[in-house]
């Protein structure tokens, strides 16, 4: 694969009519009228992308209802609203609260999780392009002491099935010619924020034993598959345009950097909640880090010059040749969005773009 500098995160906003079907689904709308619709969106989604001139495509995650939707819905066994709930904030004190799923049946498969989307993607571009997965880490949110142990006696024994059917995925997506996958991970992040690991010490979970222990799970998903690029996304929340986390990548930075096999970090870095670049030192000389330098939770646009300027900050810890430019999330990590403007969307993927050229050349 030519060298990546511009990429969208993964999820793009939702039309209204998506999201209008979306609920219509339930109340009696045919599979057909909804998947041509879903198809519509996808279209769109891809026009967008190439429109700004980005190097690598998503489908913008329109065939989900969040960005762990795939998971949710290829899968017989989880309560989609049952499980405990998460607070996001933002800056102005506003908070809301998400209902996450949470499993309560032993797992079944009921179709592949992401084939529909790459086929999709694959046949309606000729640009390079990667599917999104979450990590099992962040399933290992949807199980419950009390609702998920008639299902499975520990959360080990879910997360093992979790890592068995990632794994089957990534291994259909290759088979059907995918060449970039990117693992969503924004349980990491939690372990980056002071007051969020003070409450796993005090549920009985050692966070320096879970890091080792996402790593592990997701260099199980990876396994070995060369000529694949594999890509972990980082970020502190983002629902709404609000966040759960804070901290920079300090704690983390050593074991996930040196310990993982990932080829790419997409780590978000818009804003002070992600401290300073710093952390970046710990990346092996193979790796490249993707920097998340455009927000998706606030309409202002970025100047090139200043996203030029915090590249070049960057570079005096990691090379600039091994480096690359993203927003910092996706502009919907659930069906709702965030709350900026198809518009404000559009020129920021633009800036993406005319950014990495000027840095780096067509």
């Amino acid at each position: 694969m030519e060298a990546i500098r511009s990429e969208v995160v993964g999820s793009l906003l939702r039309p209204a009519y998506l999201v209008d079907a979306r609920r219509q689904l339930e109340a009696g709308l045919s599979p057909a009228e909804f998947k041509r619709l879903e198809d519509r969106a996808v279209d769109e989604a891809i026009a967008l992308e190439e429109a700004a001139g980005l190097d690598v495509l998503t489908d913008g995650e329109q065939r989900r209802y969040a960005f762990f939707g795939h998971l949710i819905e290829a899968l017989e066994g989880f309560d989609r609203f049952g499980g405990w709930a998460i607070p996001f904030r933002n800056e102005q004190g506003e908070q809301l609260v998400y209902r996450r799923p949470v499993v309560v049946e032993k797992l079944r498969w009921r179709r592949h999780m992401c084939a529909e989307e790459f086929a999709y993607l694959r046949g309606r571009t000729a640009r390079p392009t990667k599917v999104t997965l979450i990590s099992a880490q962040q399933a290992a949110a949807y199980y419950d002491p009390d609702r998920s142990r008639a299902a499975y006696p520990s959360r080990d024994a879910y997360l093992a099935d979790v890592v068995d059917i990632t794994r089957r995925e990534v291994g259909e997506l290759i088979r059907l010619g995918c060449r970039y996958i990117q693992i969503d991970a924004p349980q990491y992040a939690a372990l980056l924020d002071a007051s969020i690991r003070e409450g796993y010490r005090q549920r009985g979970s050692d966070p320096e034993r879970l890091v080792d222990t996402c790593i592990e799970m997701d260099n199980a998903v990876i396994g070995g598959h060369p000529g694949i690029t594999f890509g972990l996304h980082i970020c502190r929340g983002n629902n709404q345009s609000m966040f759960y986390a804070a901290g920079g990548y300090e704690p983390i930075a050593a074991r996930v950097f040196r310990g993982s096999r990932f080829q790419r970090f997409l780590l978000e870095y818009d804003d002070e909640r992600s401290g300073d670049f710093e952390p970046l030192r710990h990346v092996p000389e193979d790796r490249v880090v993707v920097l998340g330098l455009i927000t998706t939770k606030k309409p202002r646009l970025e100047s090139v010059e200043e996203v030029r300027q915090r590249i070049a900050a960057a570079s005096k810890v990691v090379p600039l040749e091994r480096l690359a430019l993203s927003p910092q999330c996706g502009f919907a990590s659930t069906m709702e969005g965030n709350r900026i403007s198809p518009e404000d969307q559009r020129r920021k993927l633009q800036l993406v773009a005319d950014t990495a050229r000027a840095v780096w050349g067509a």
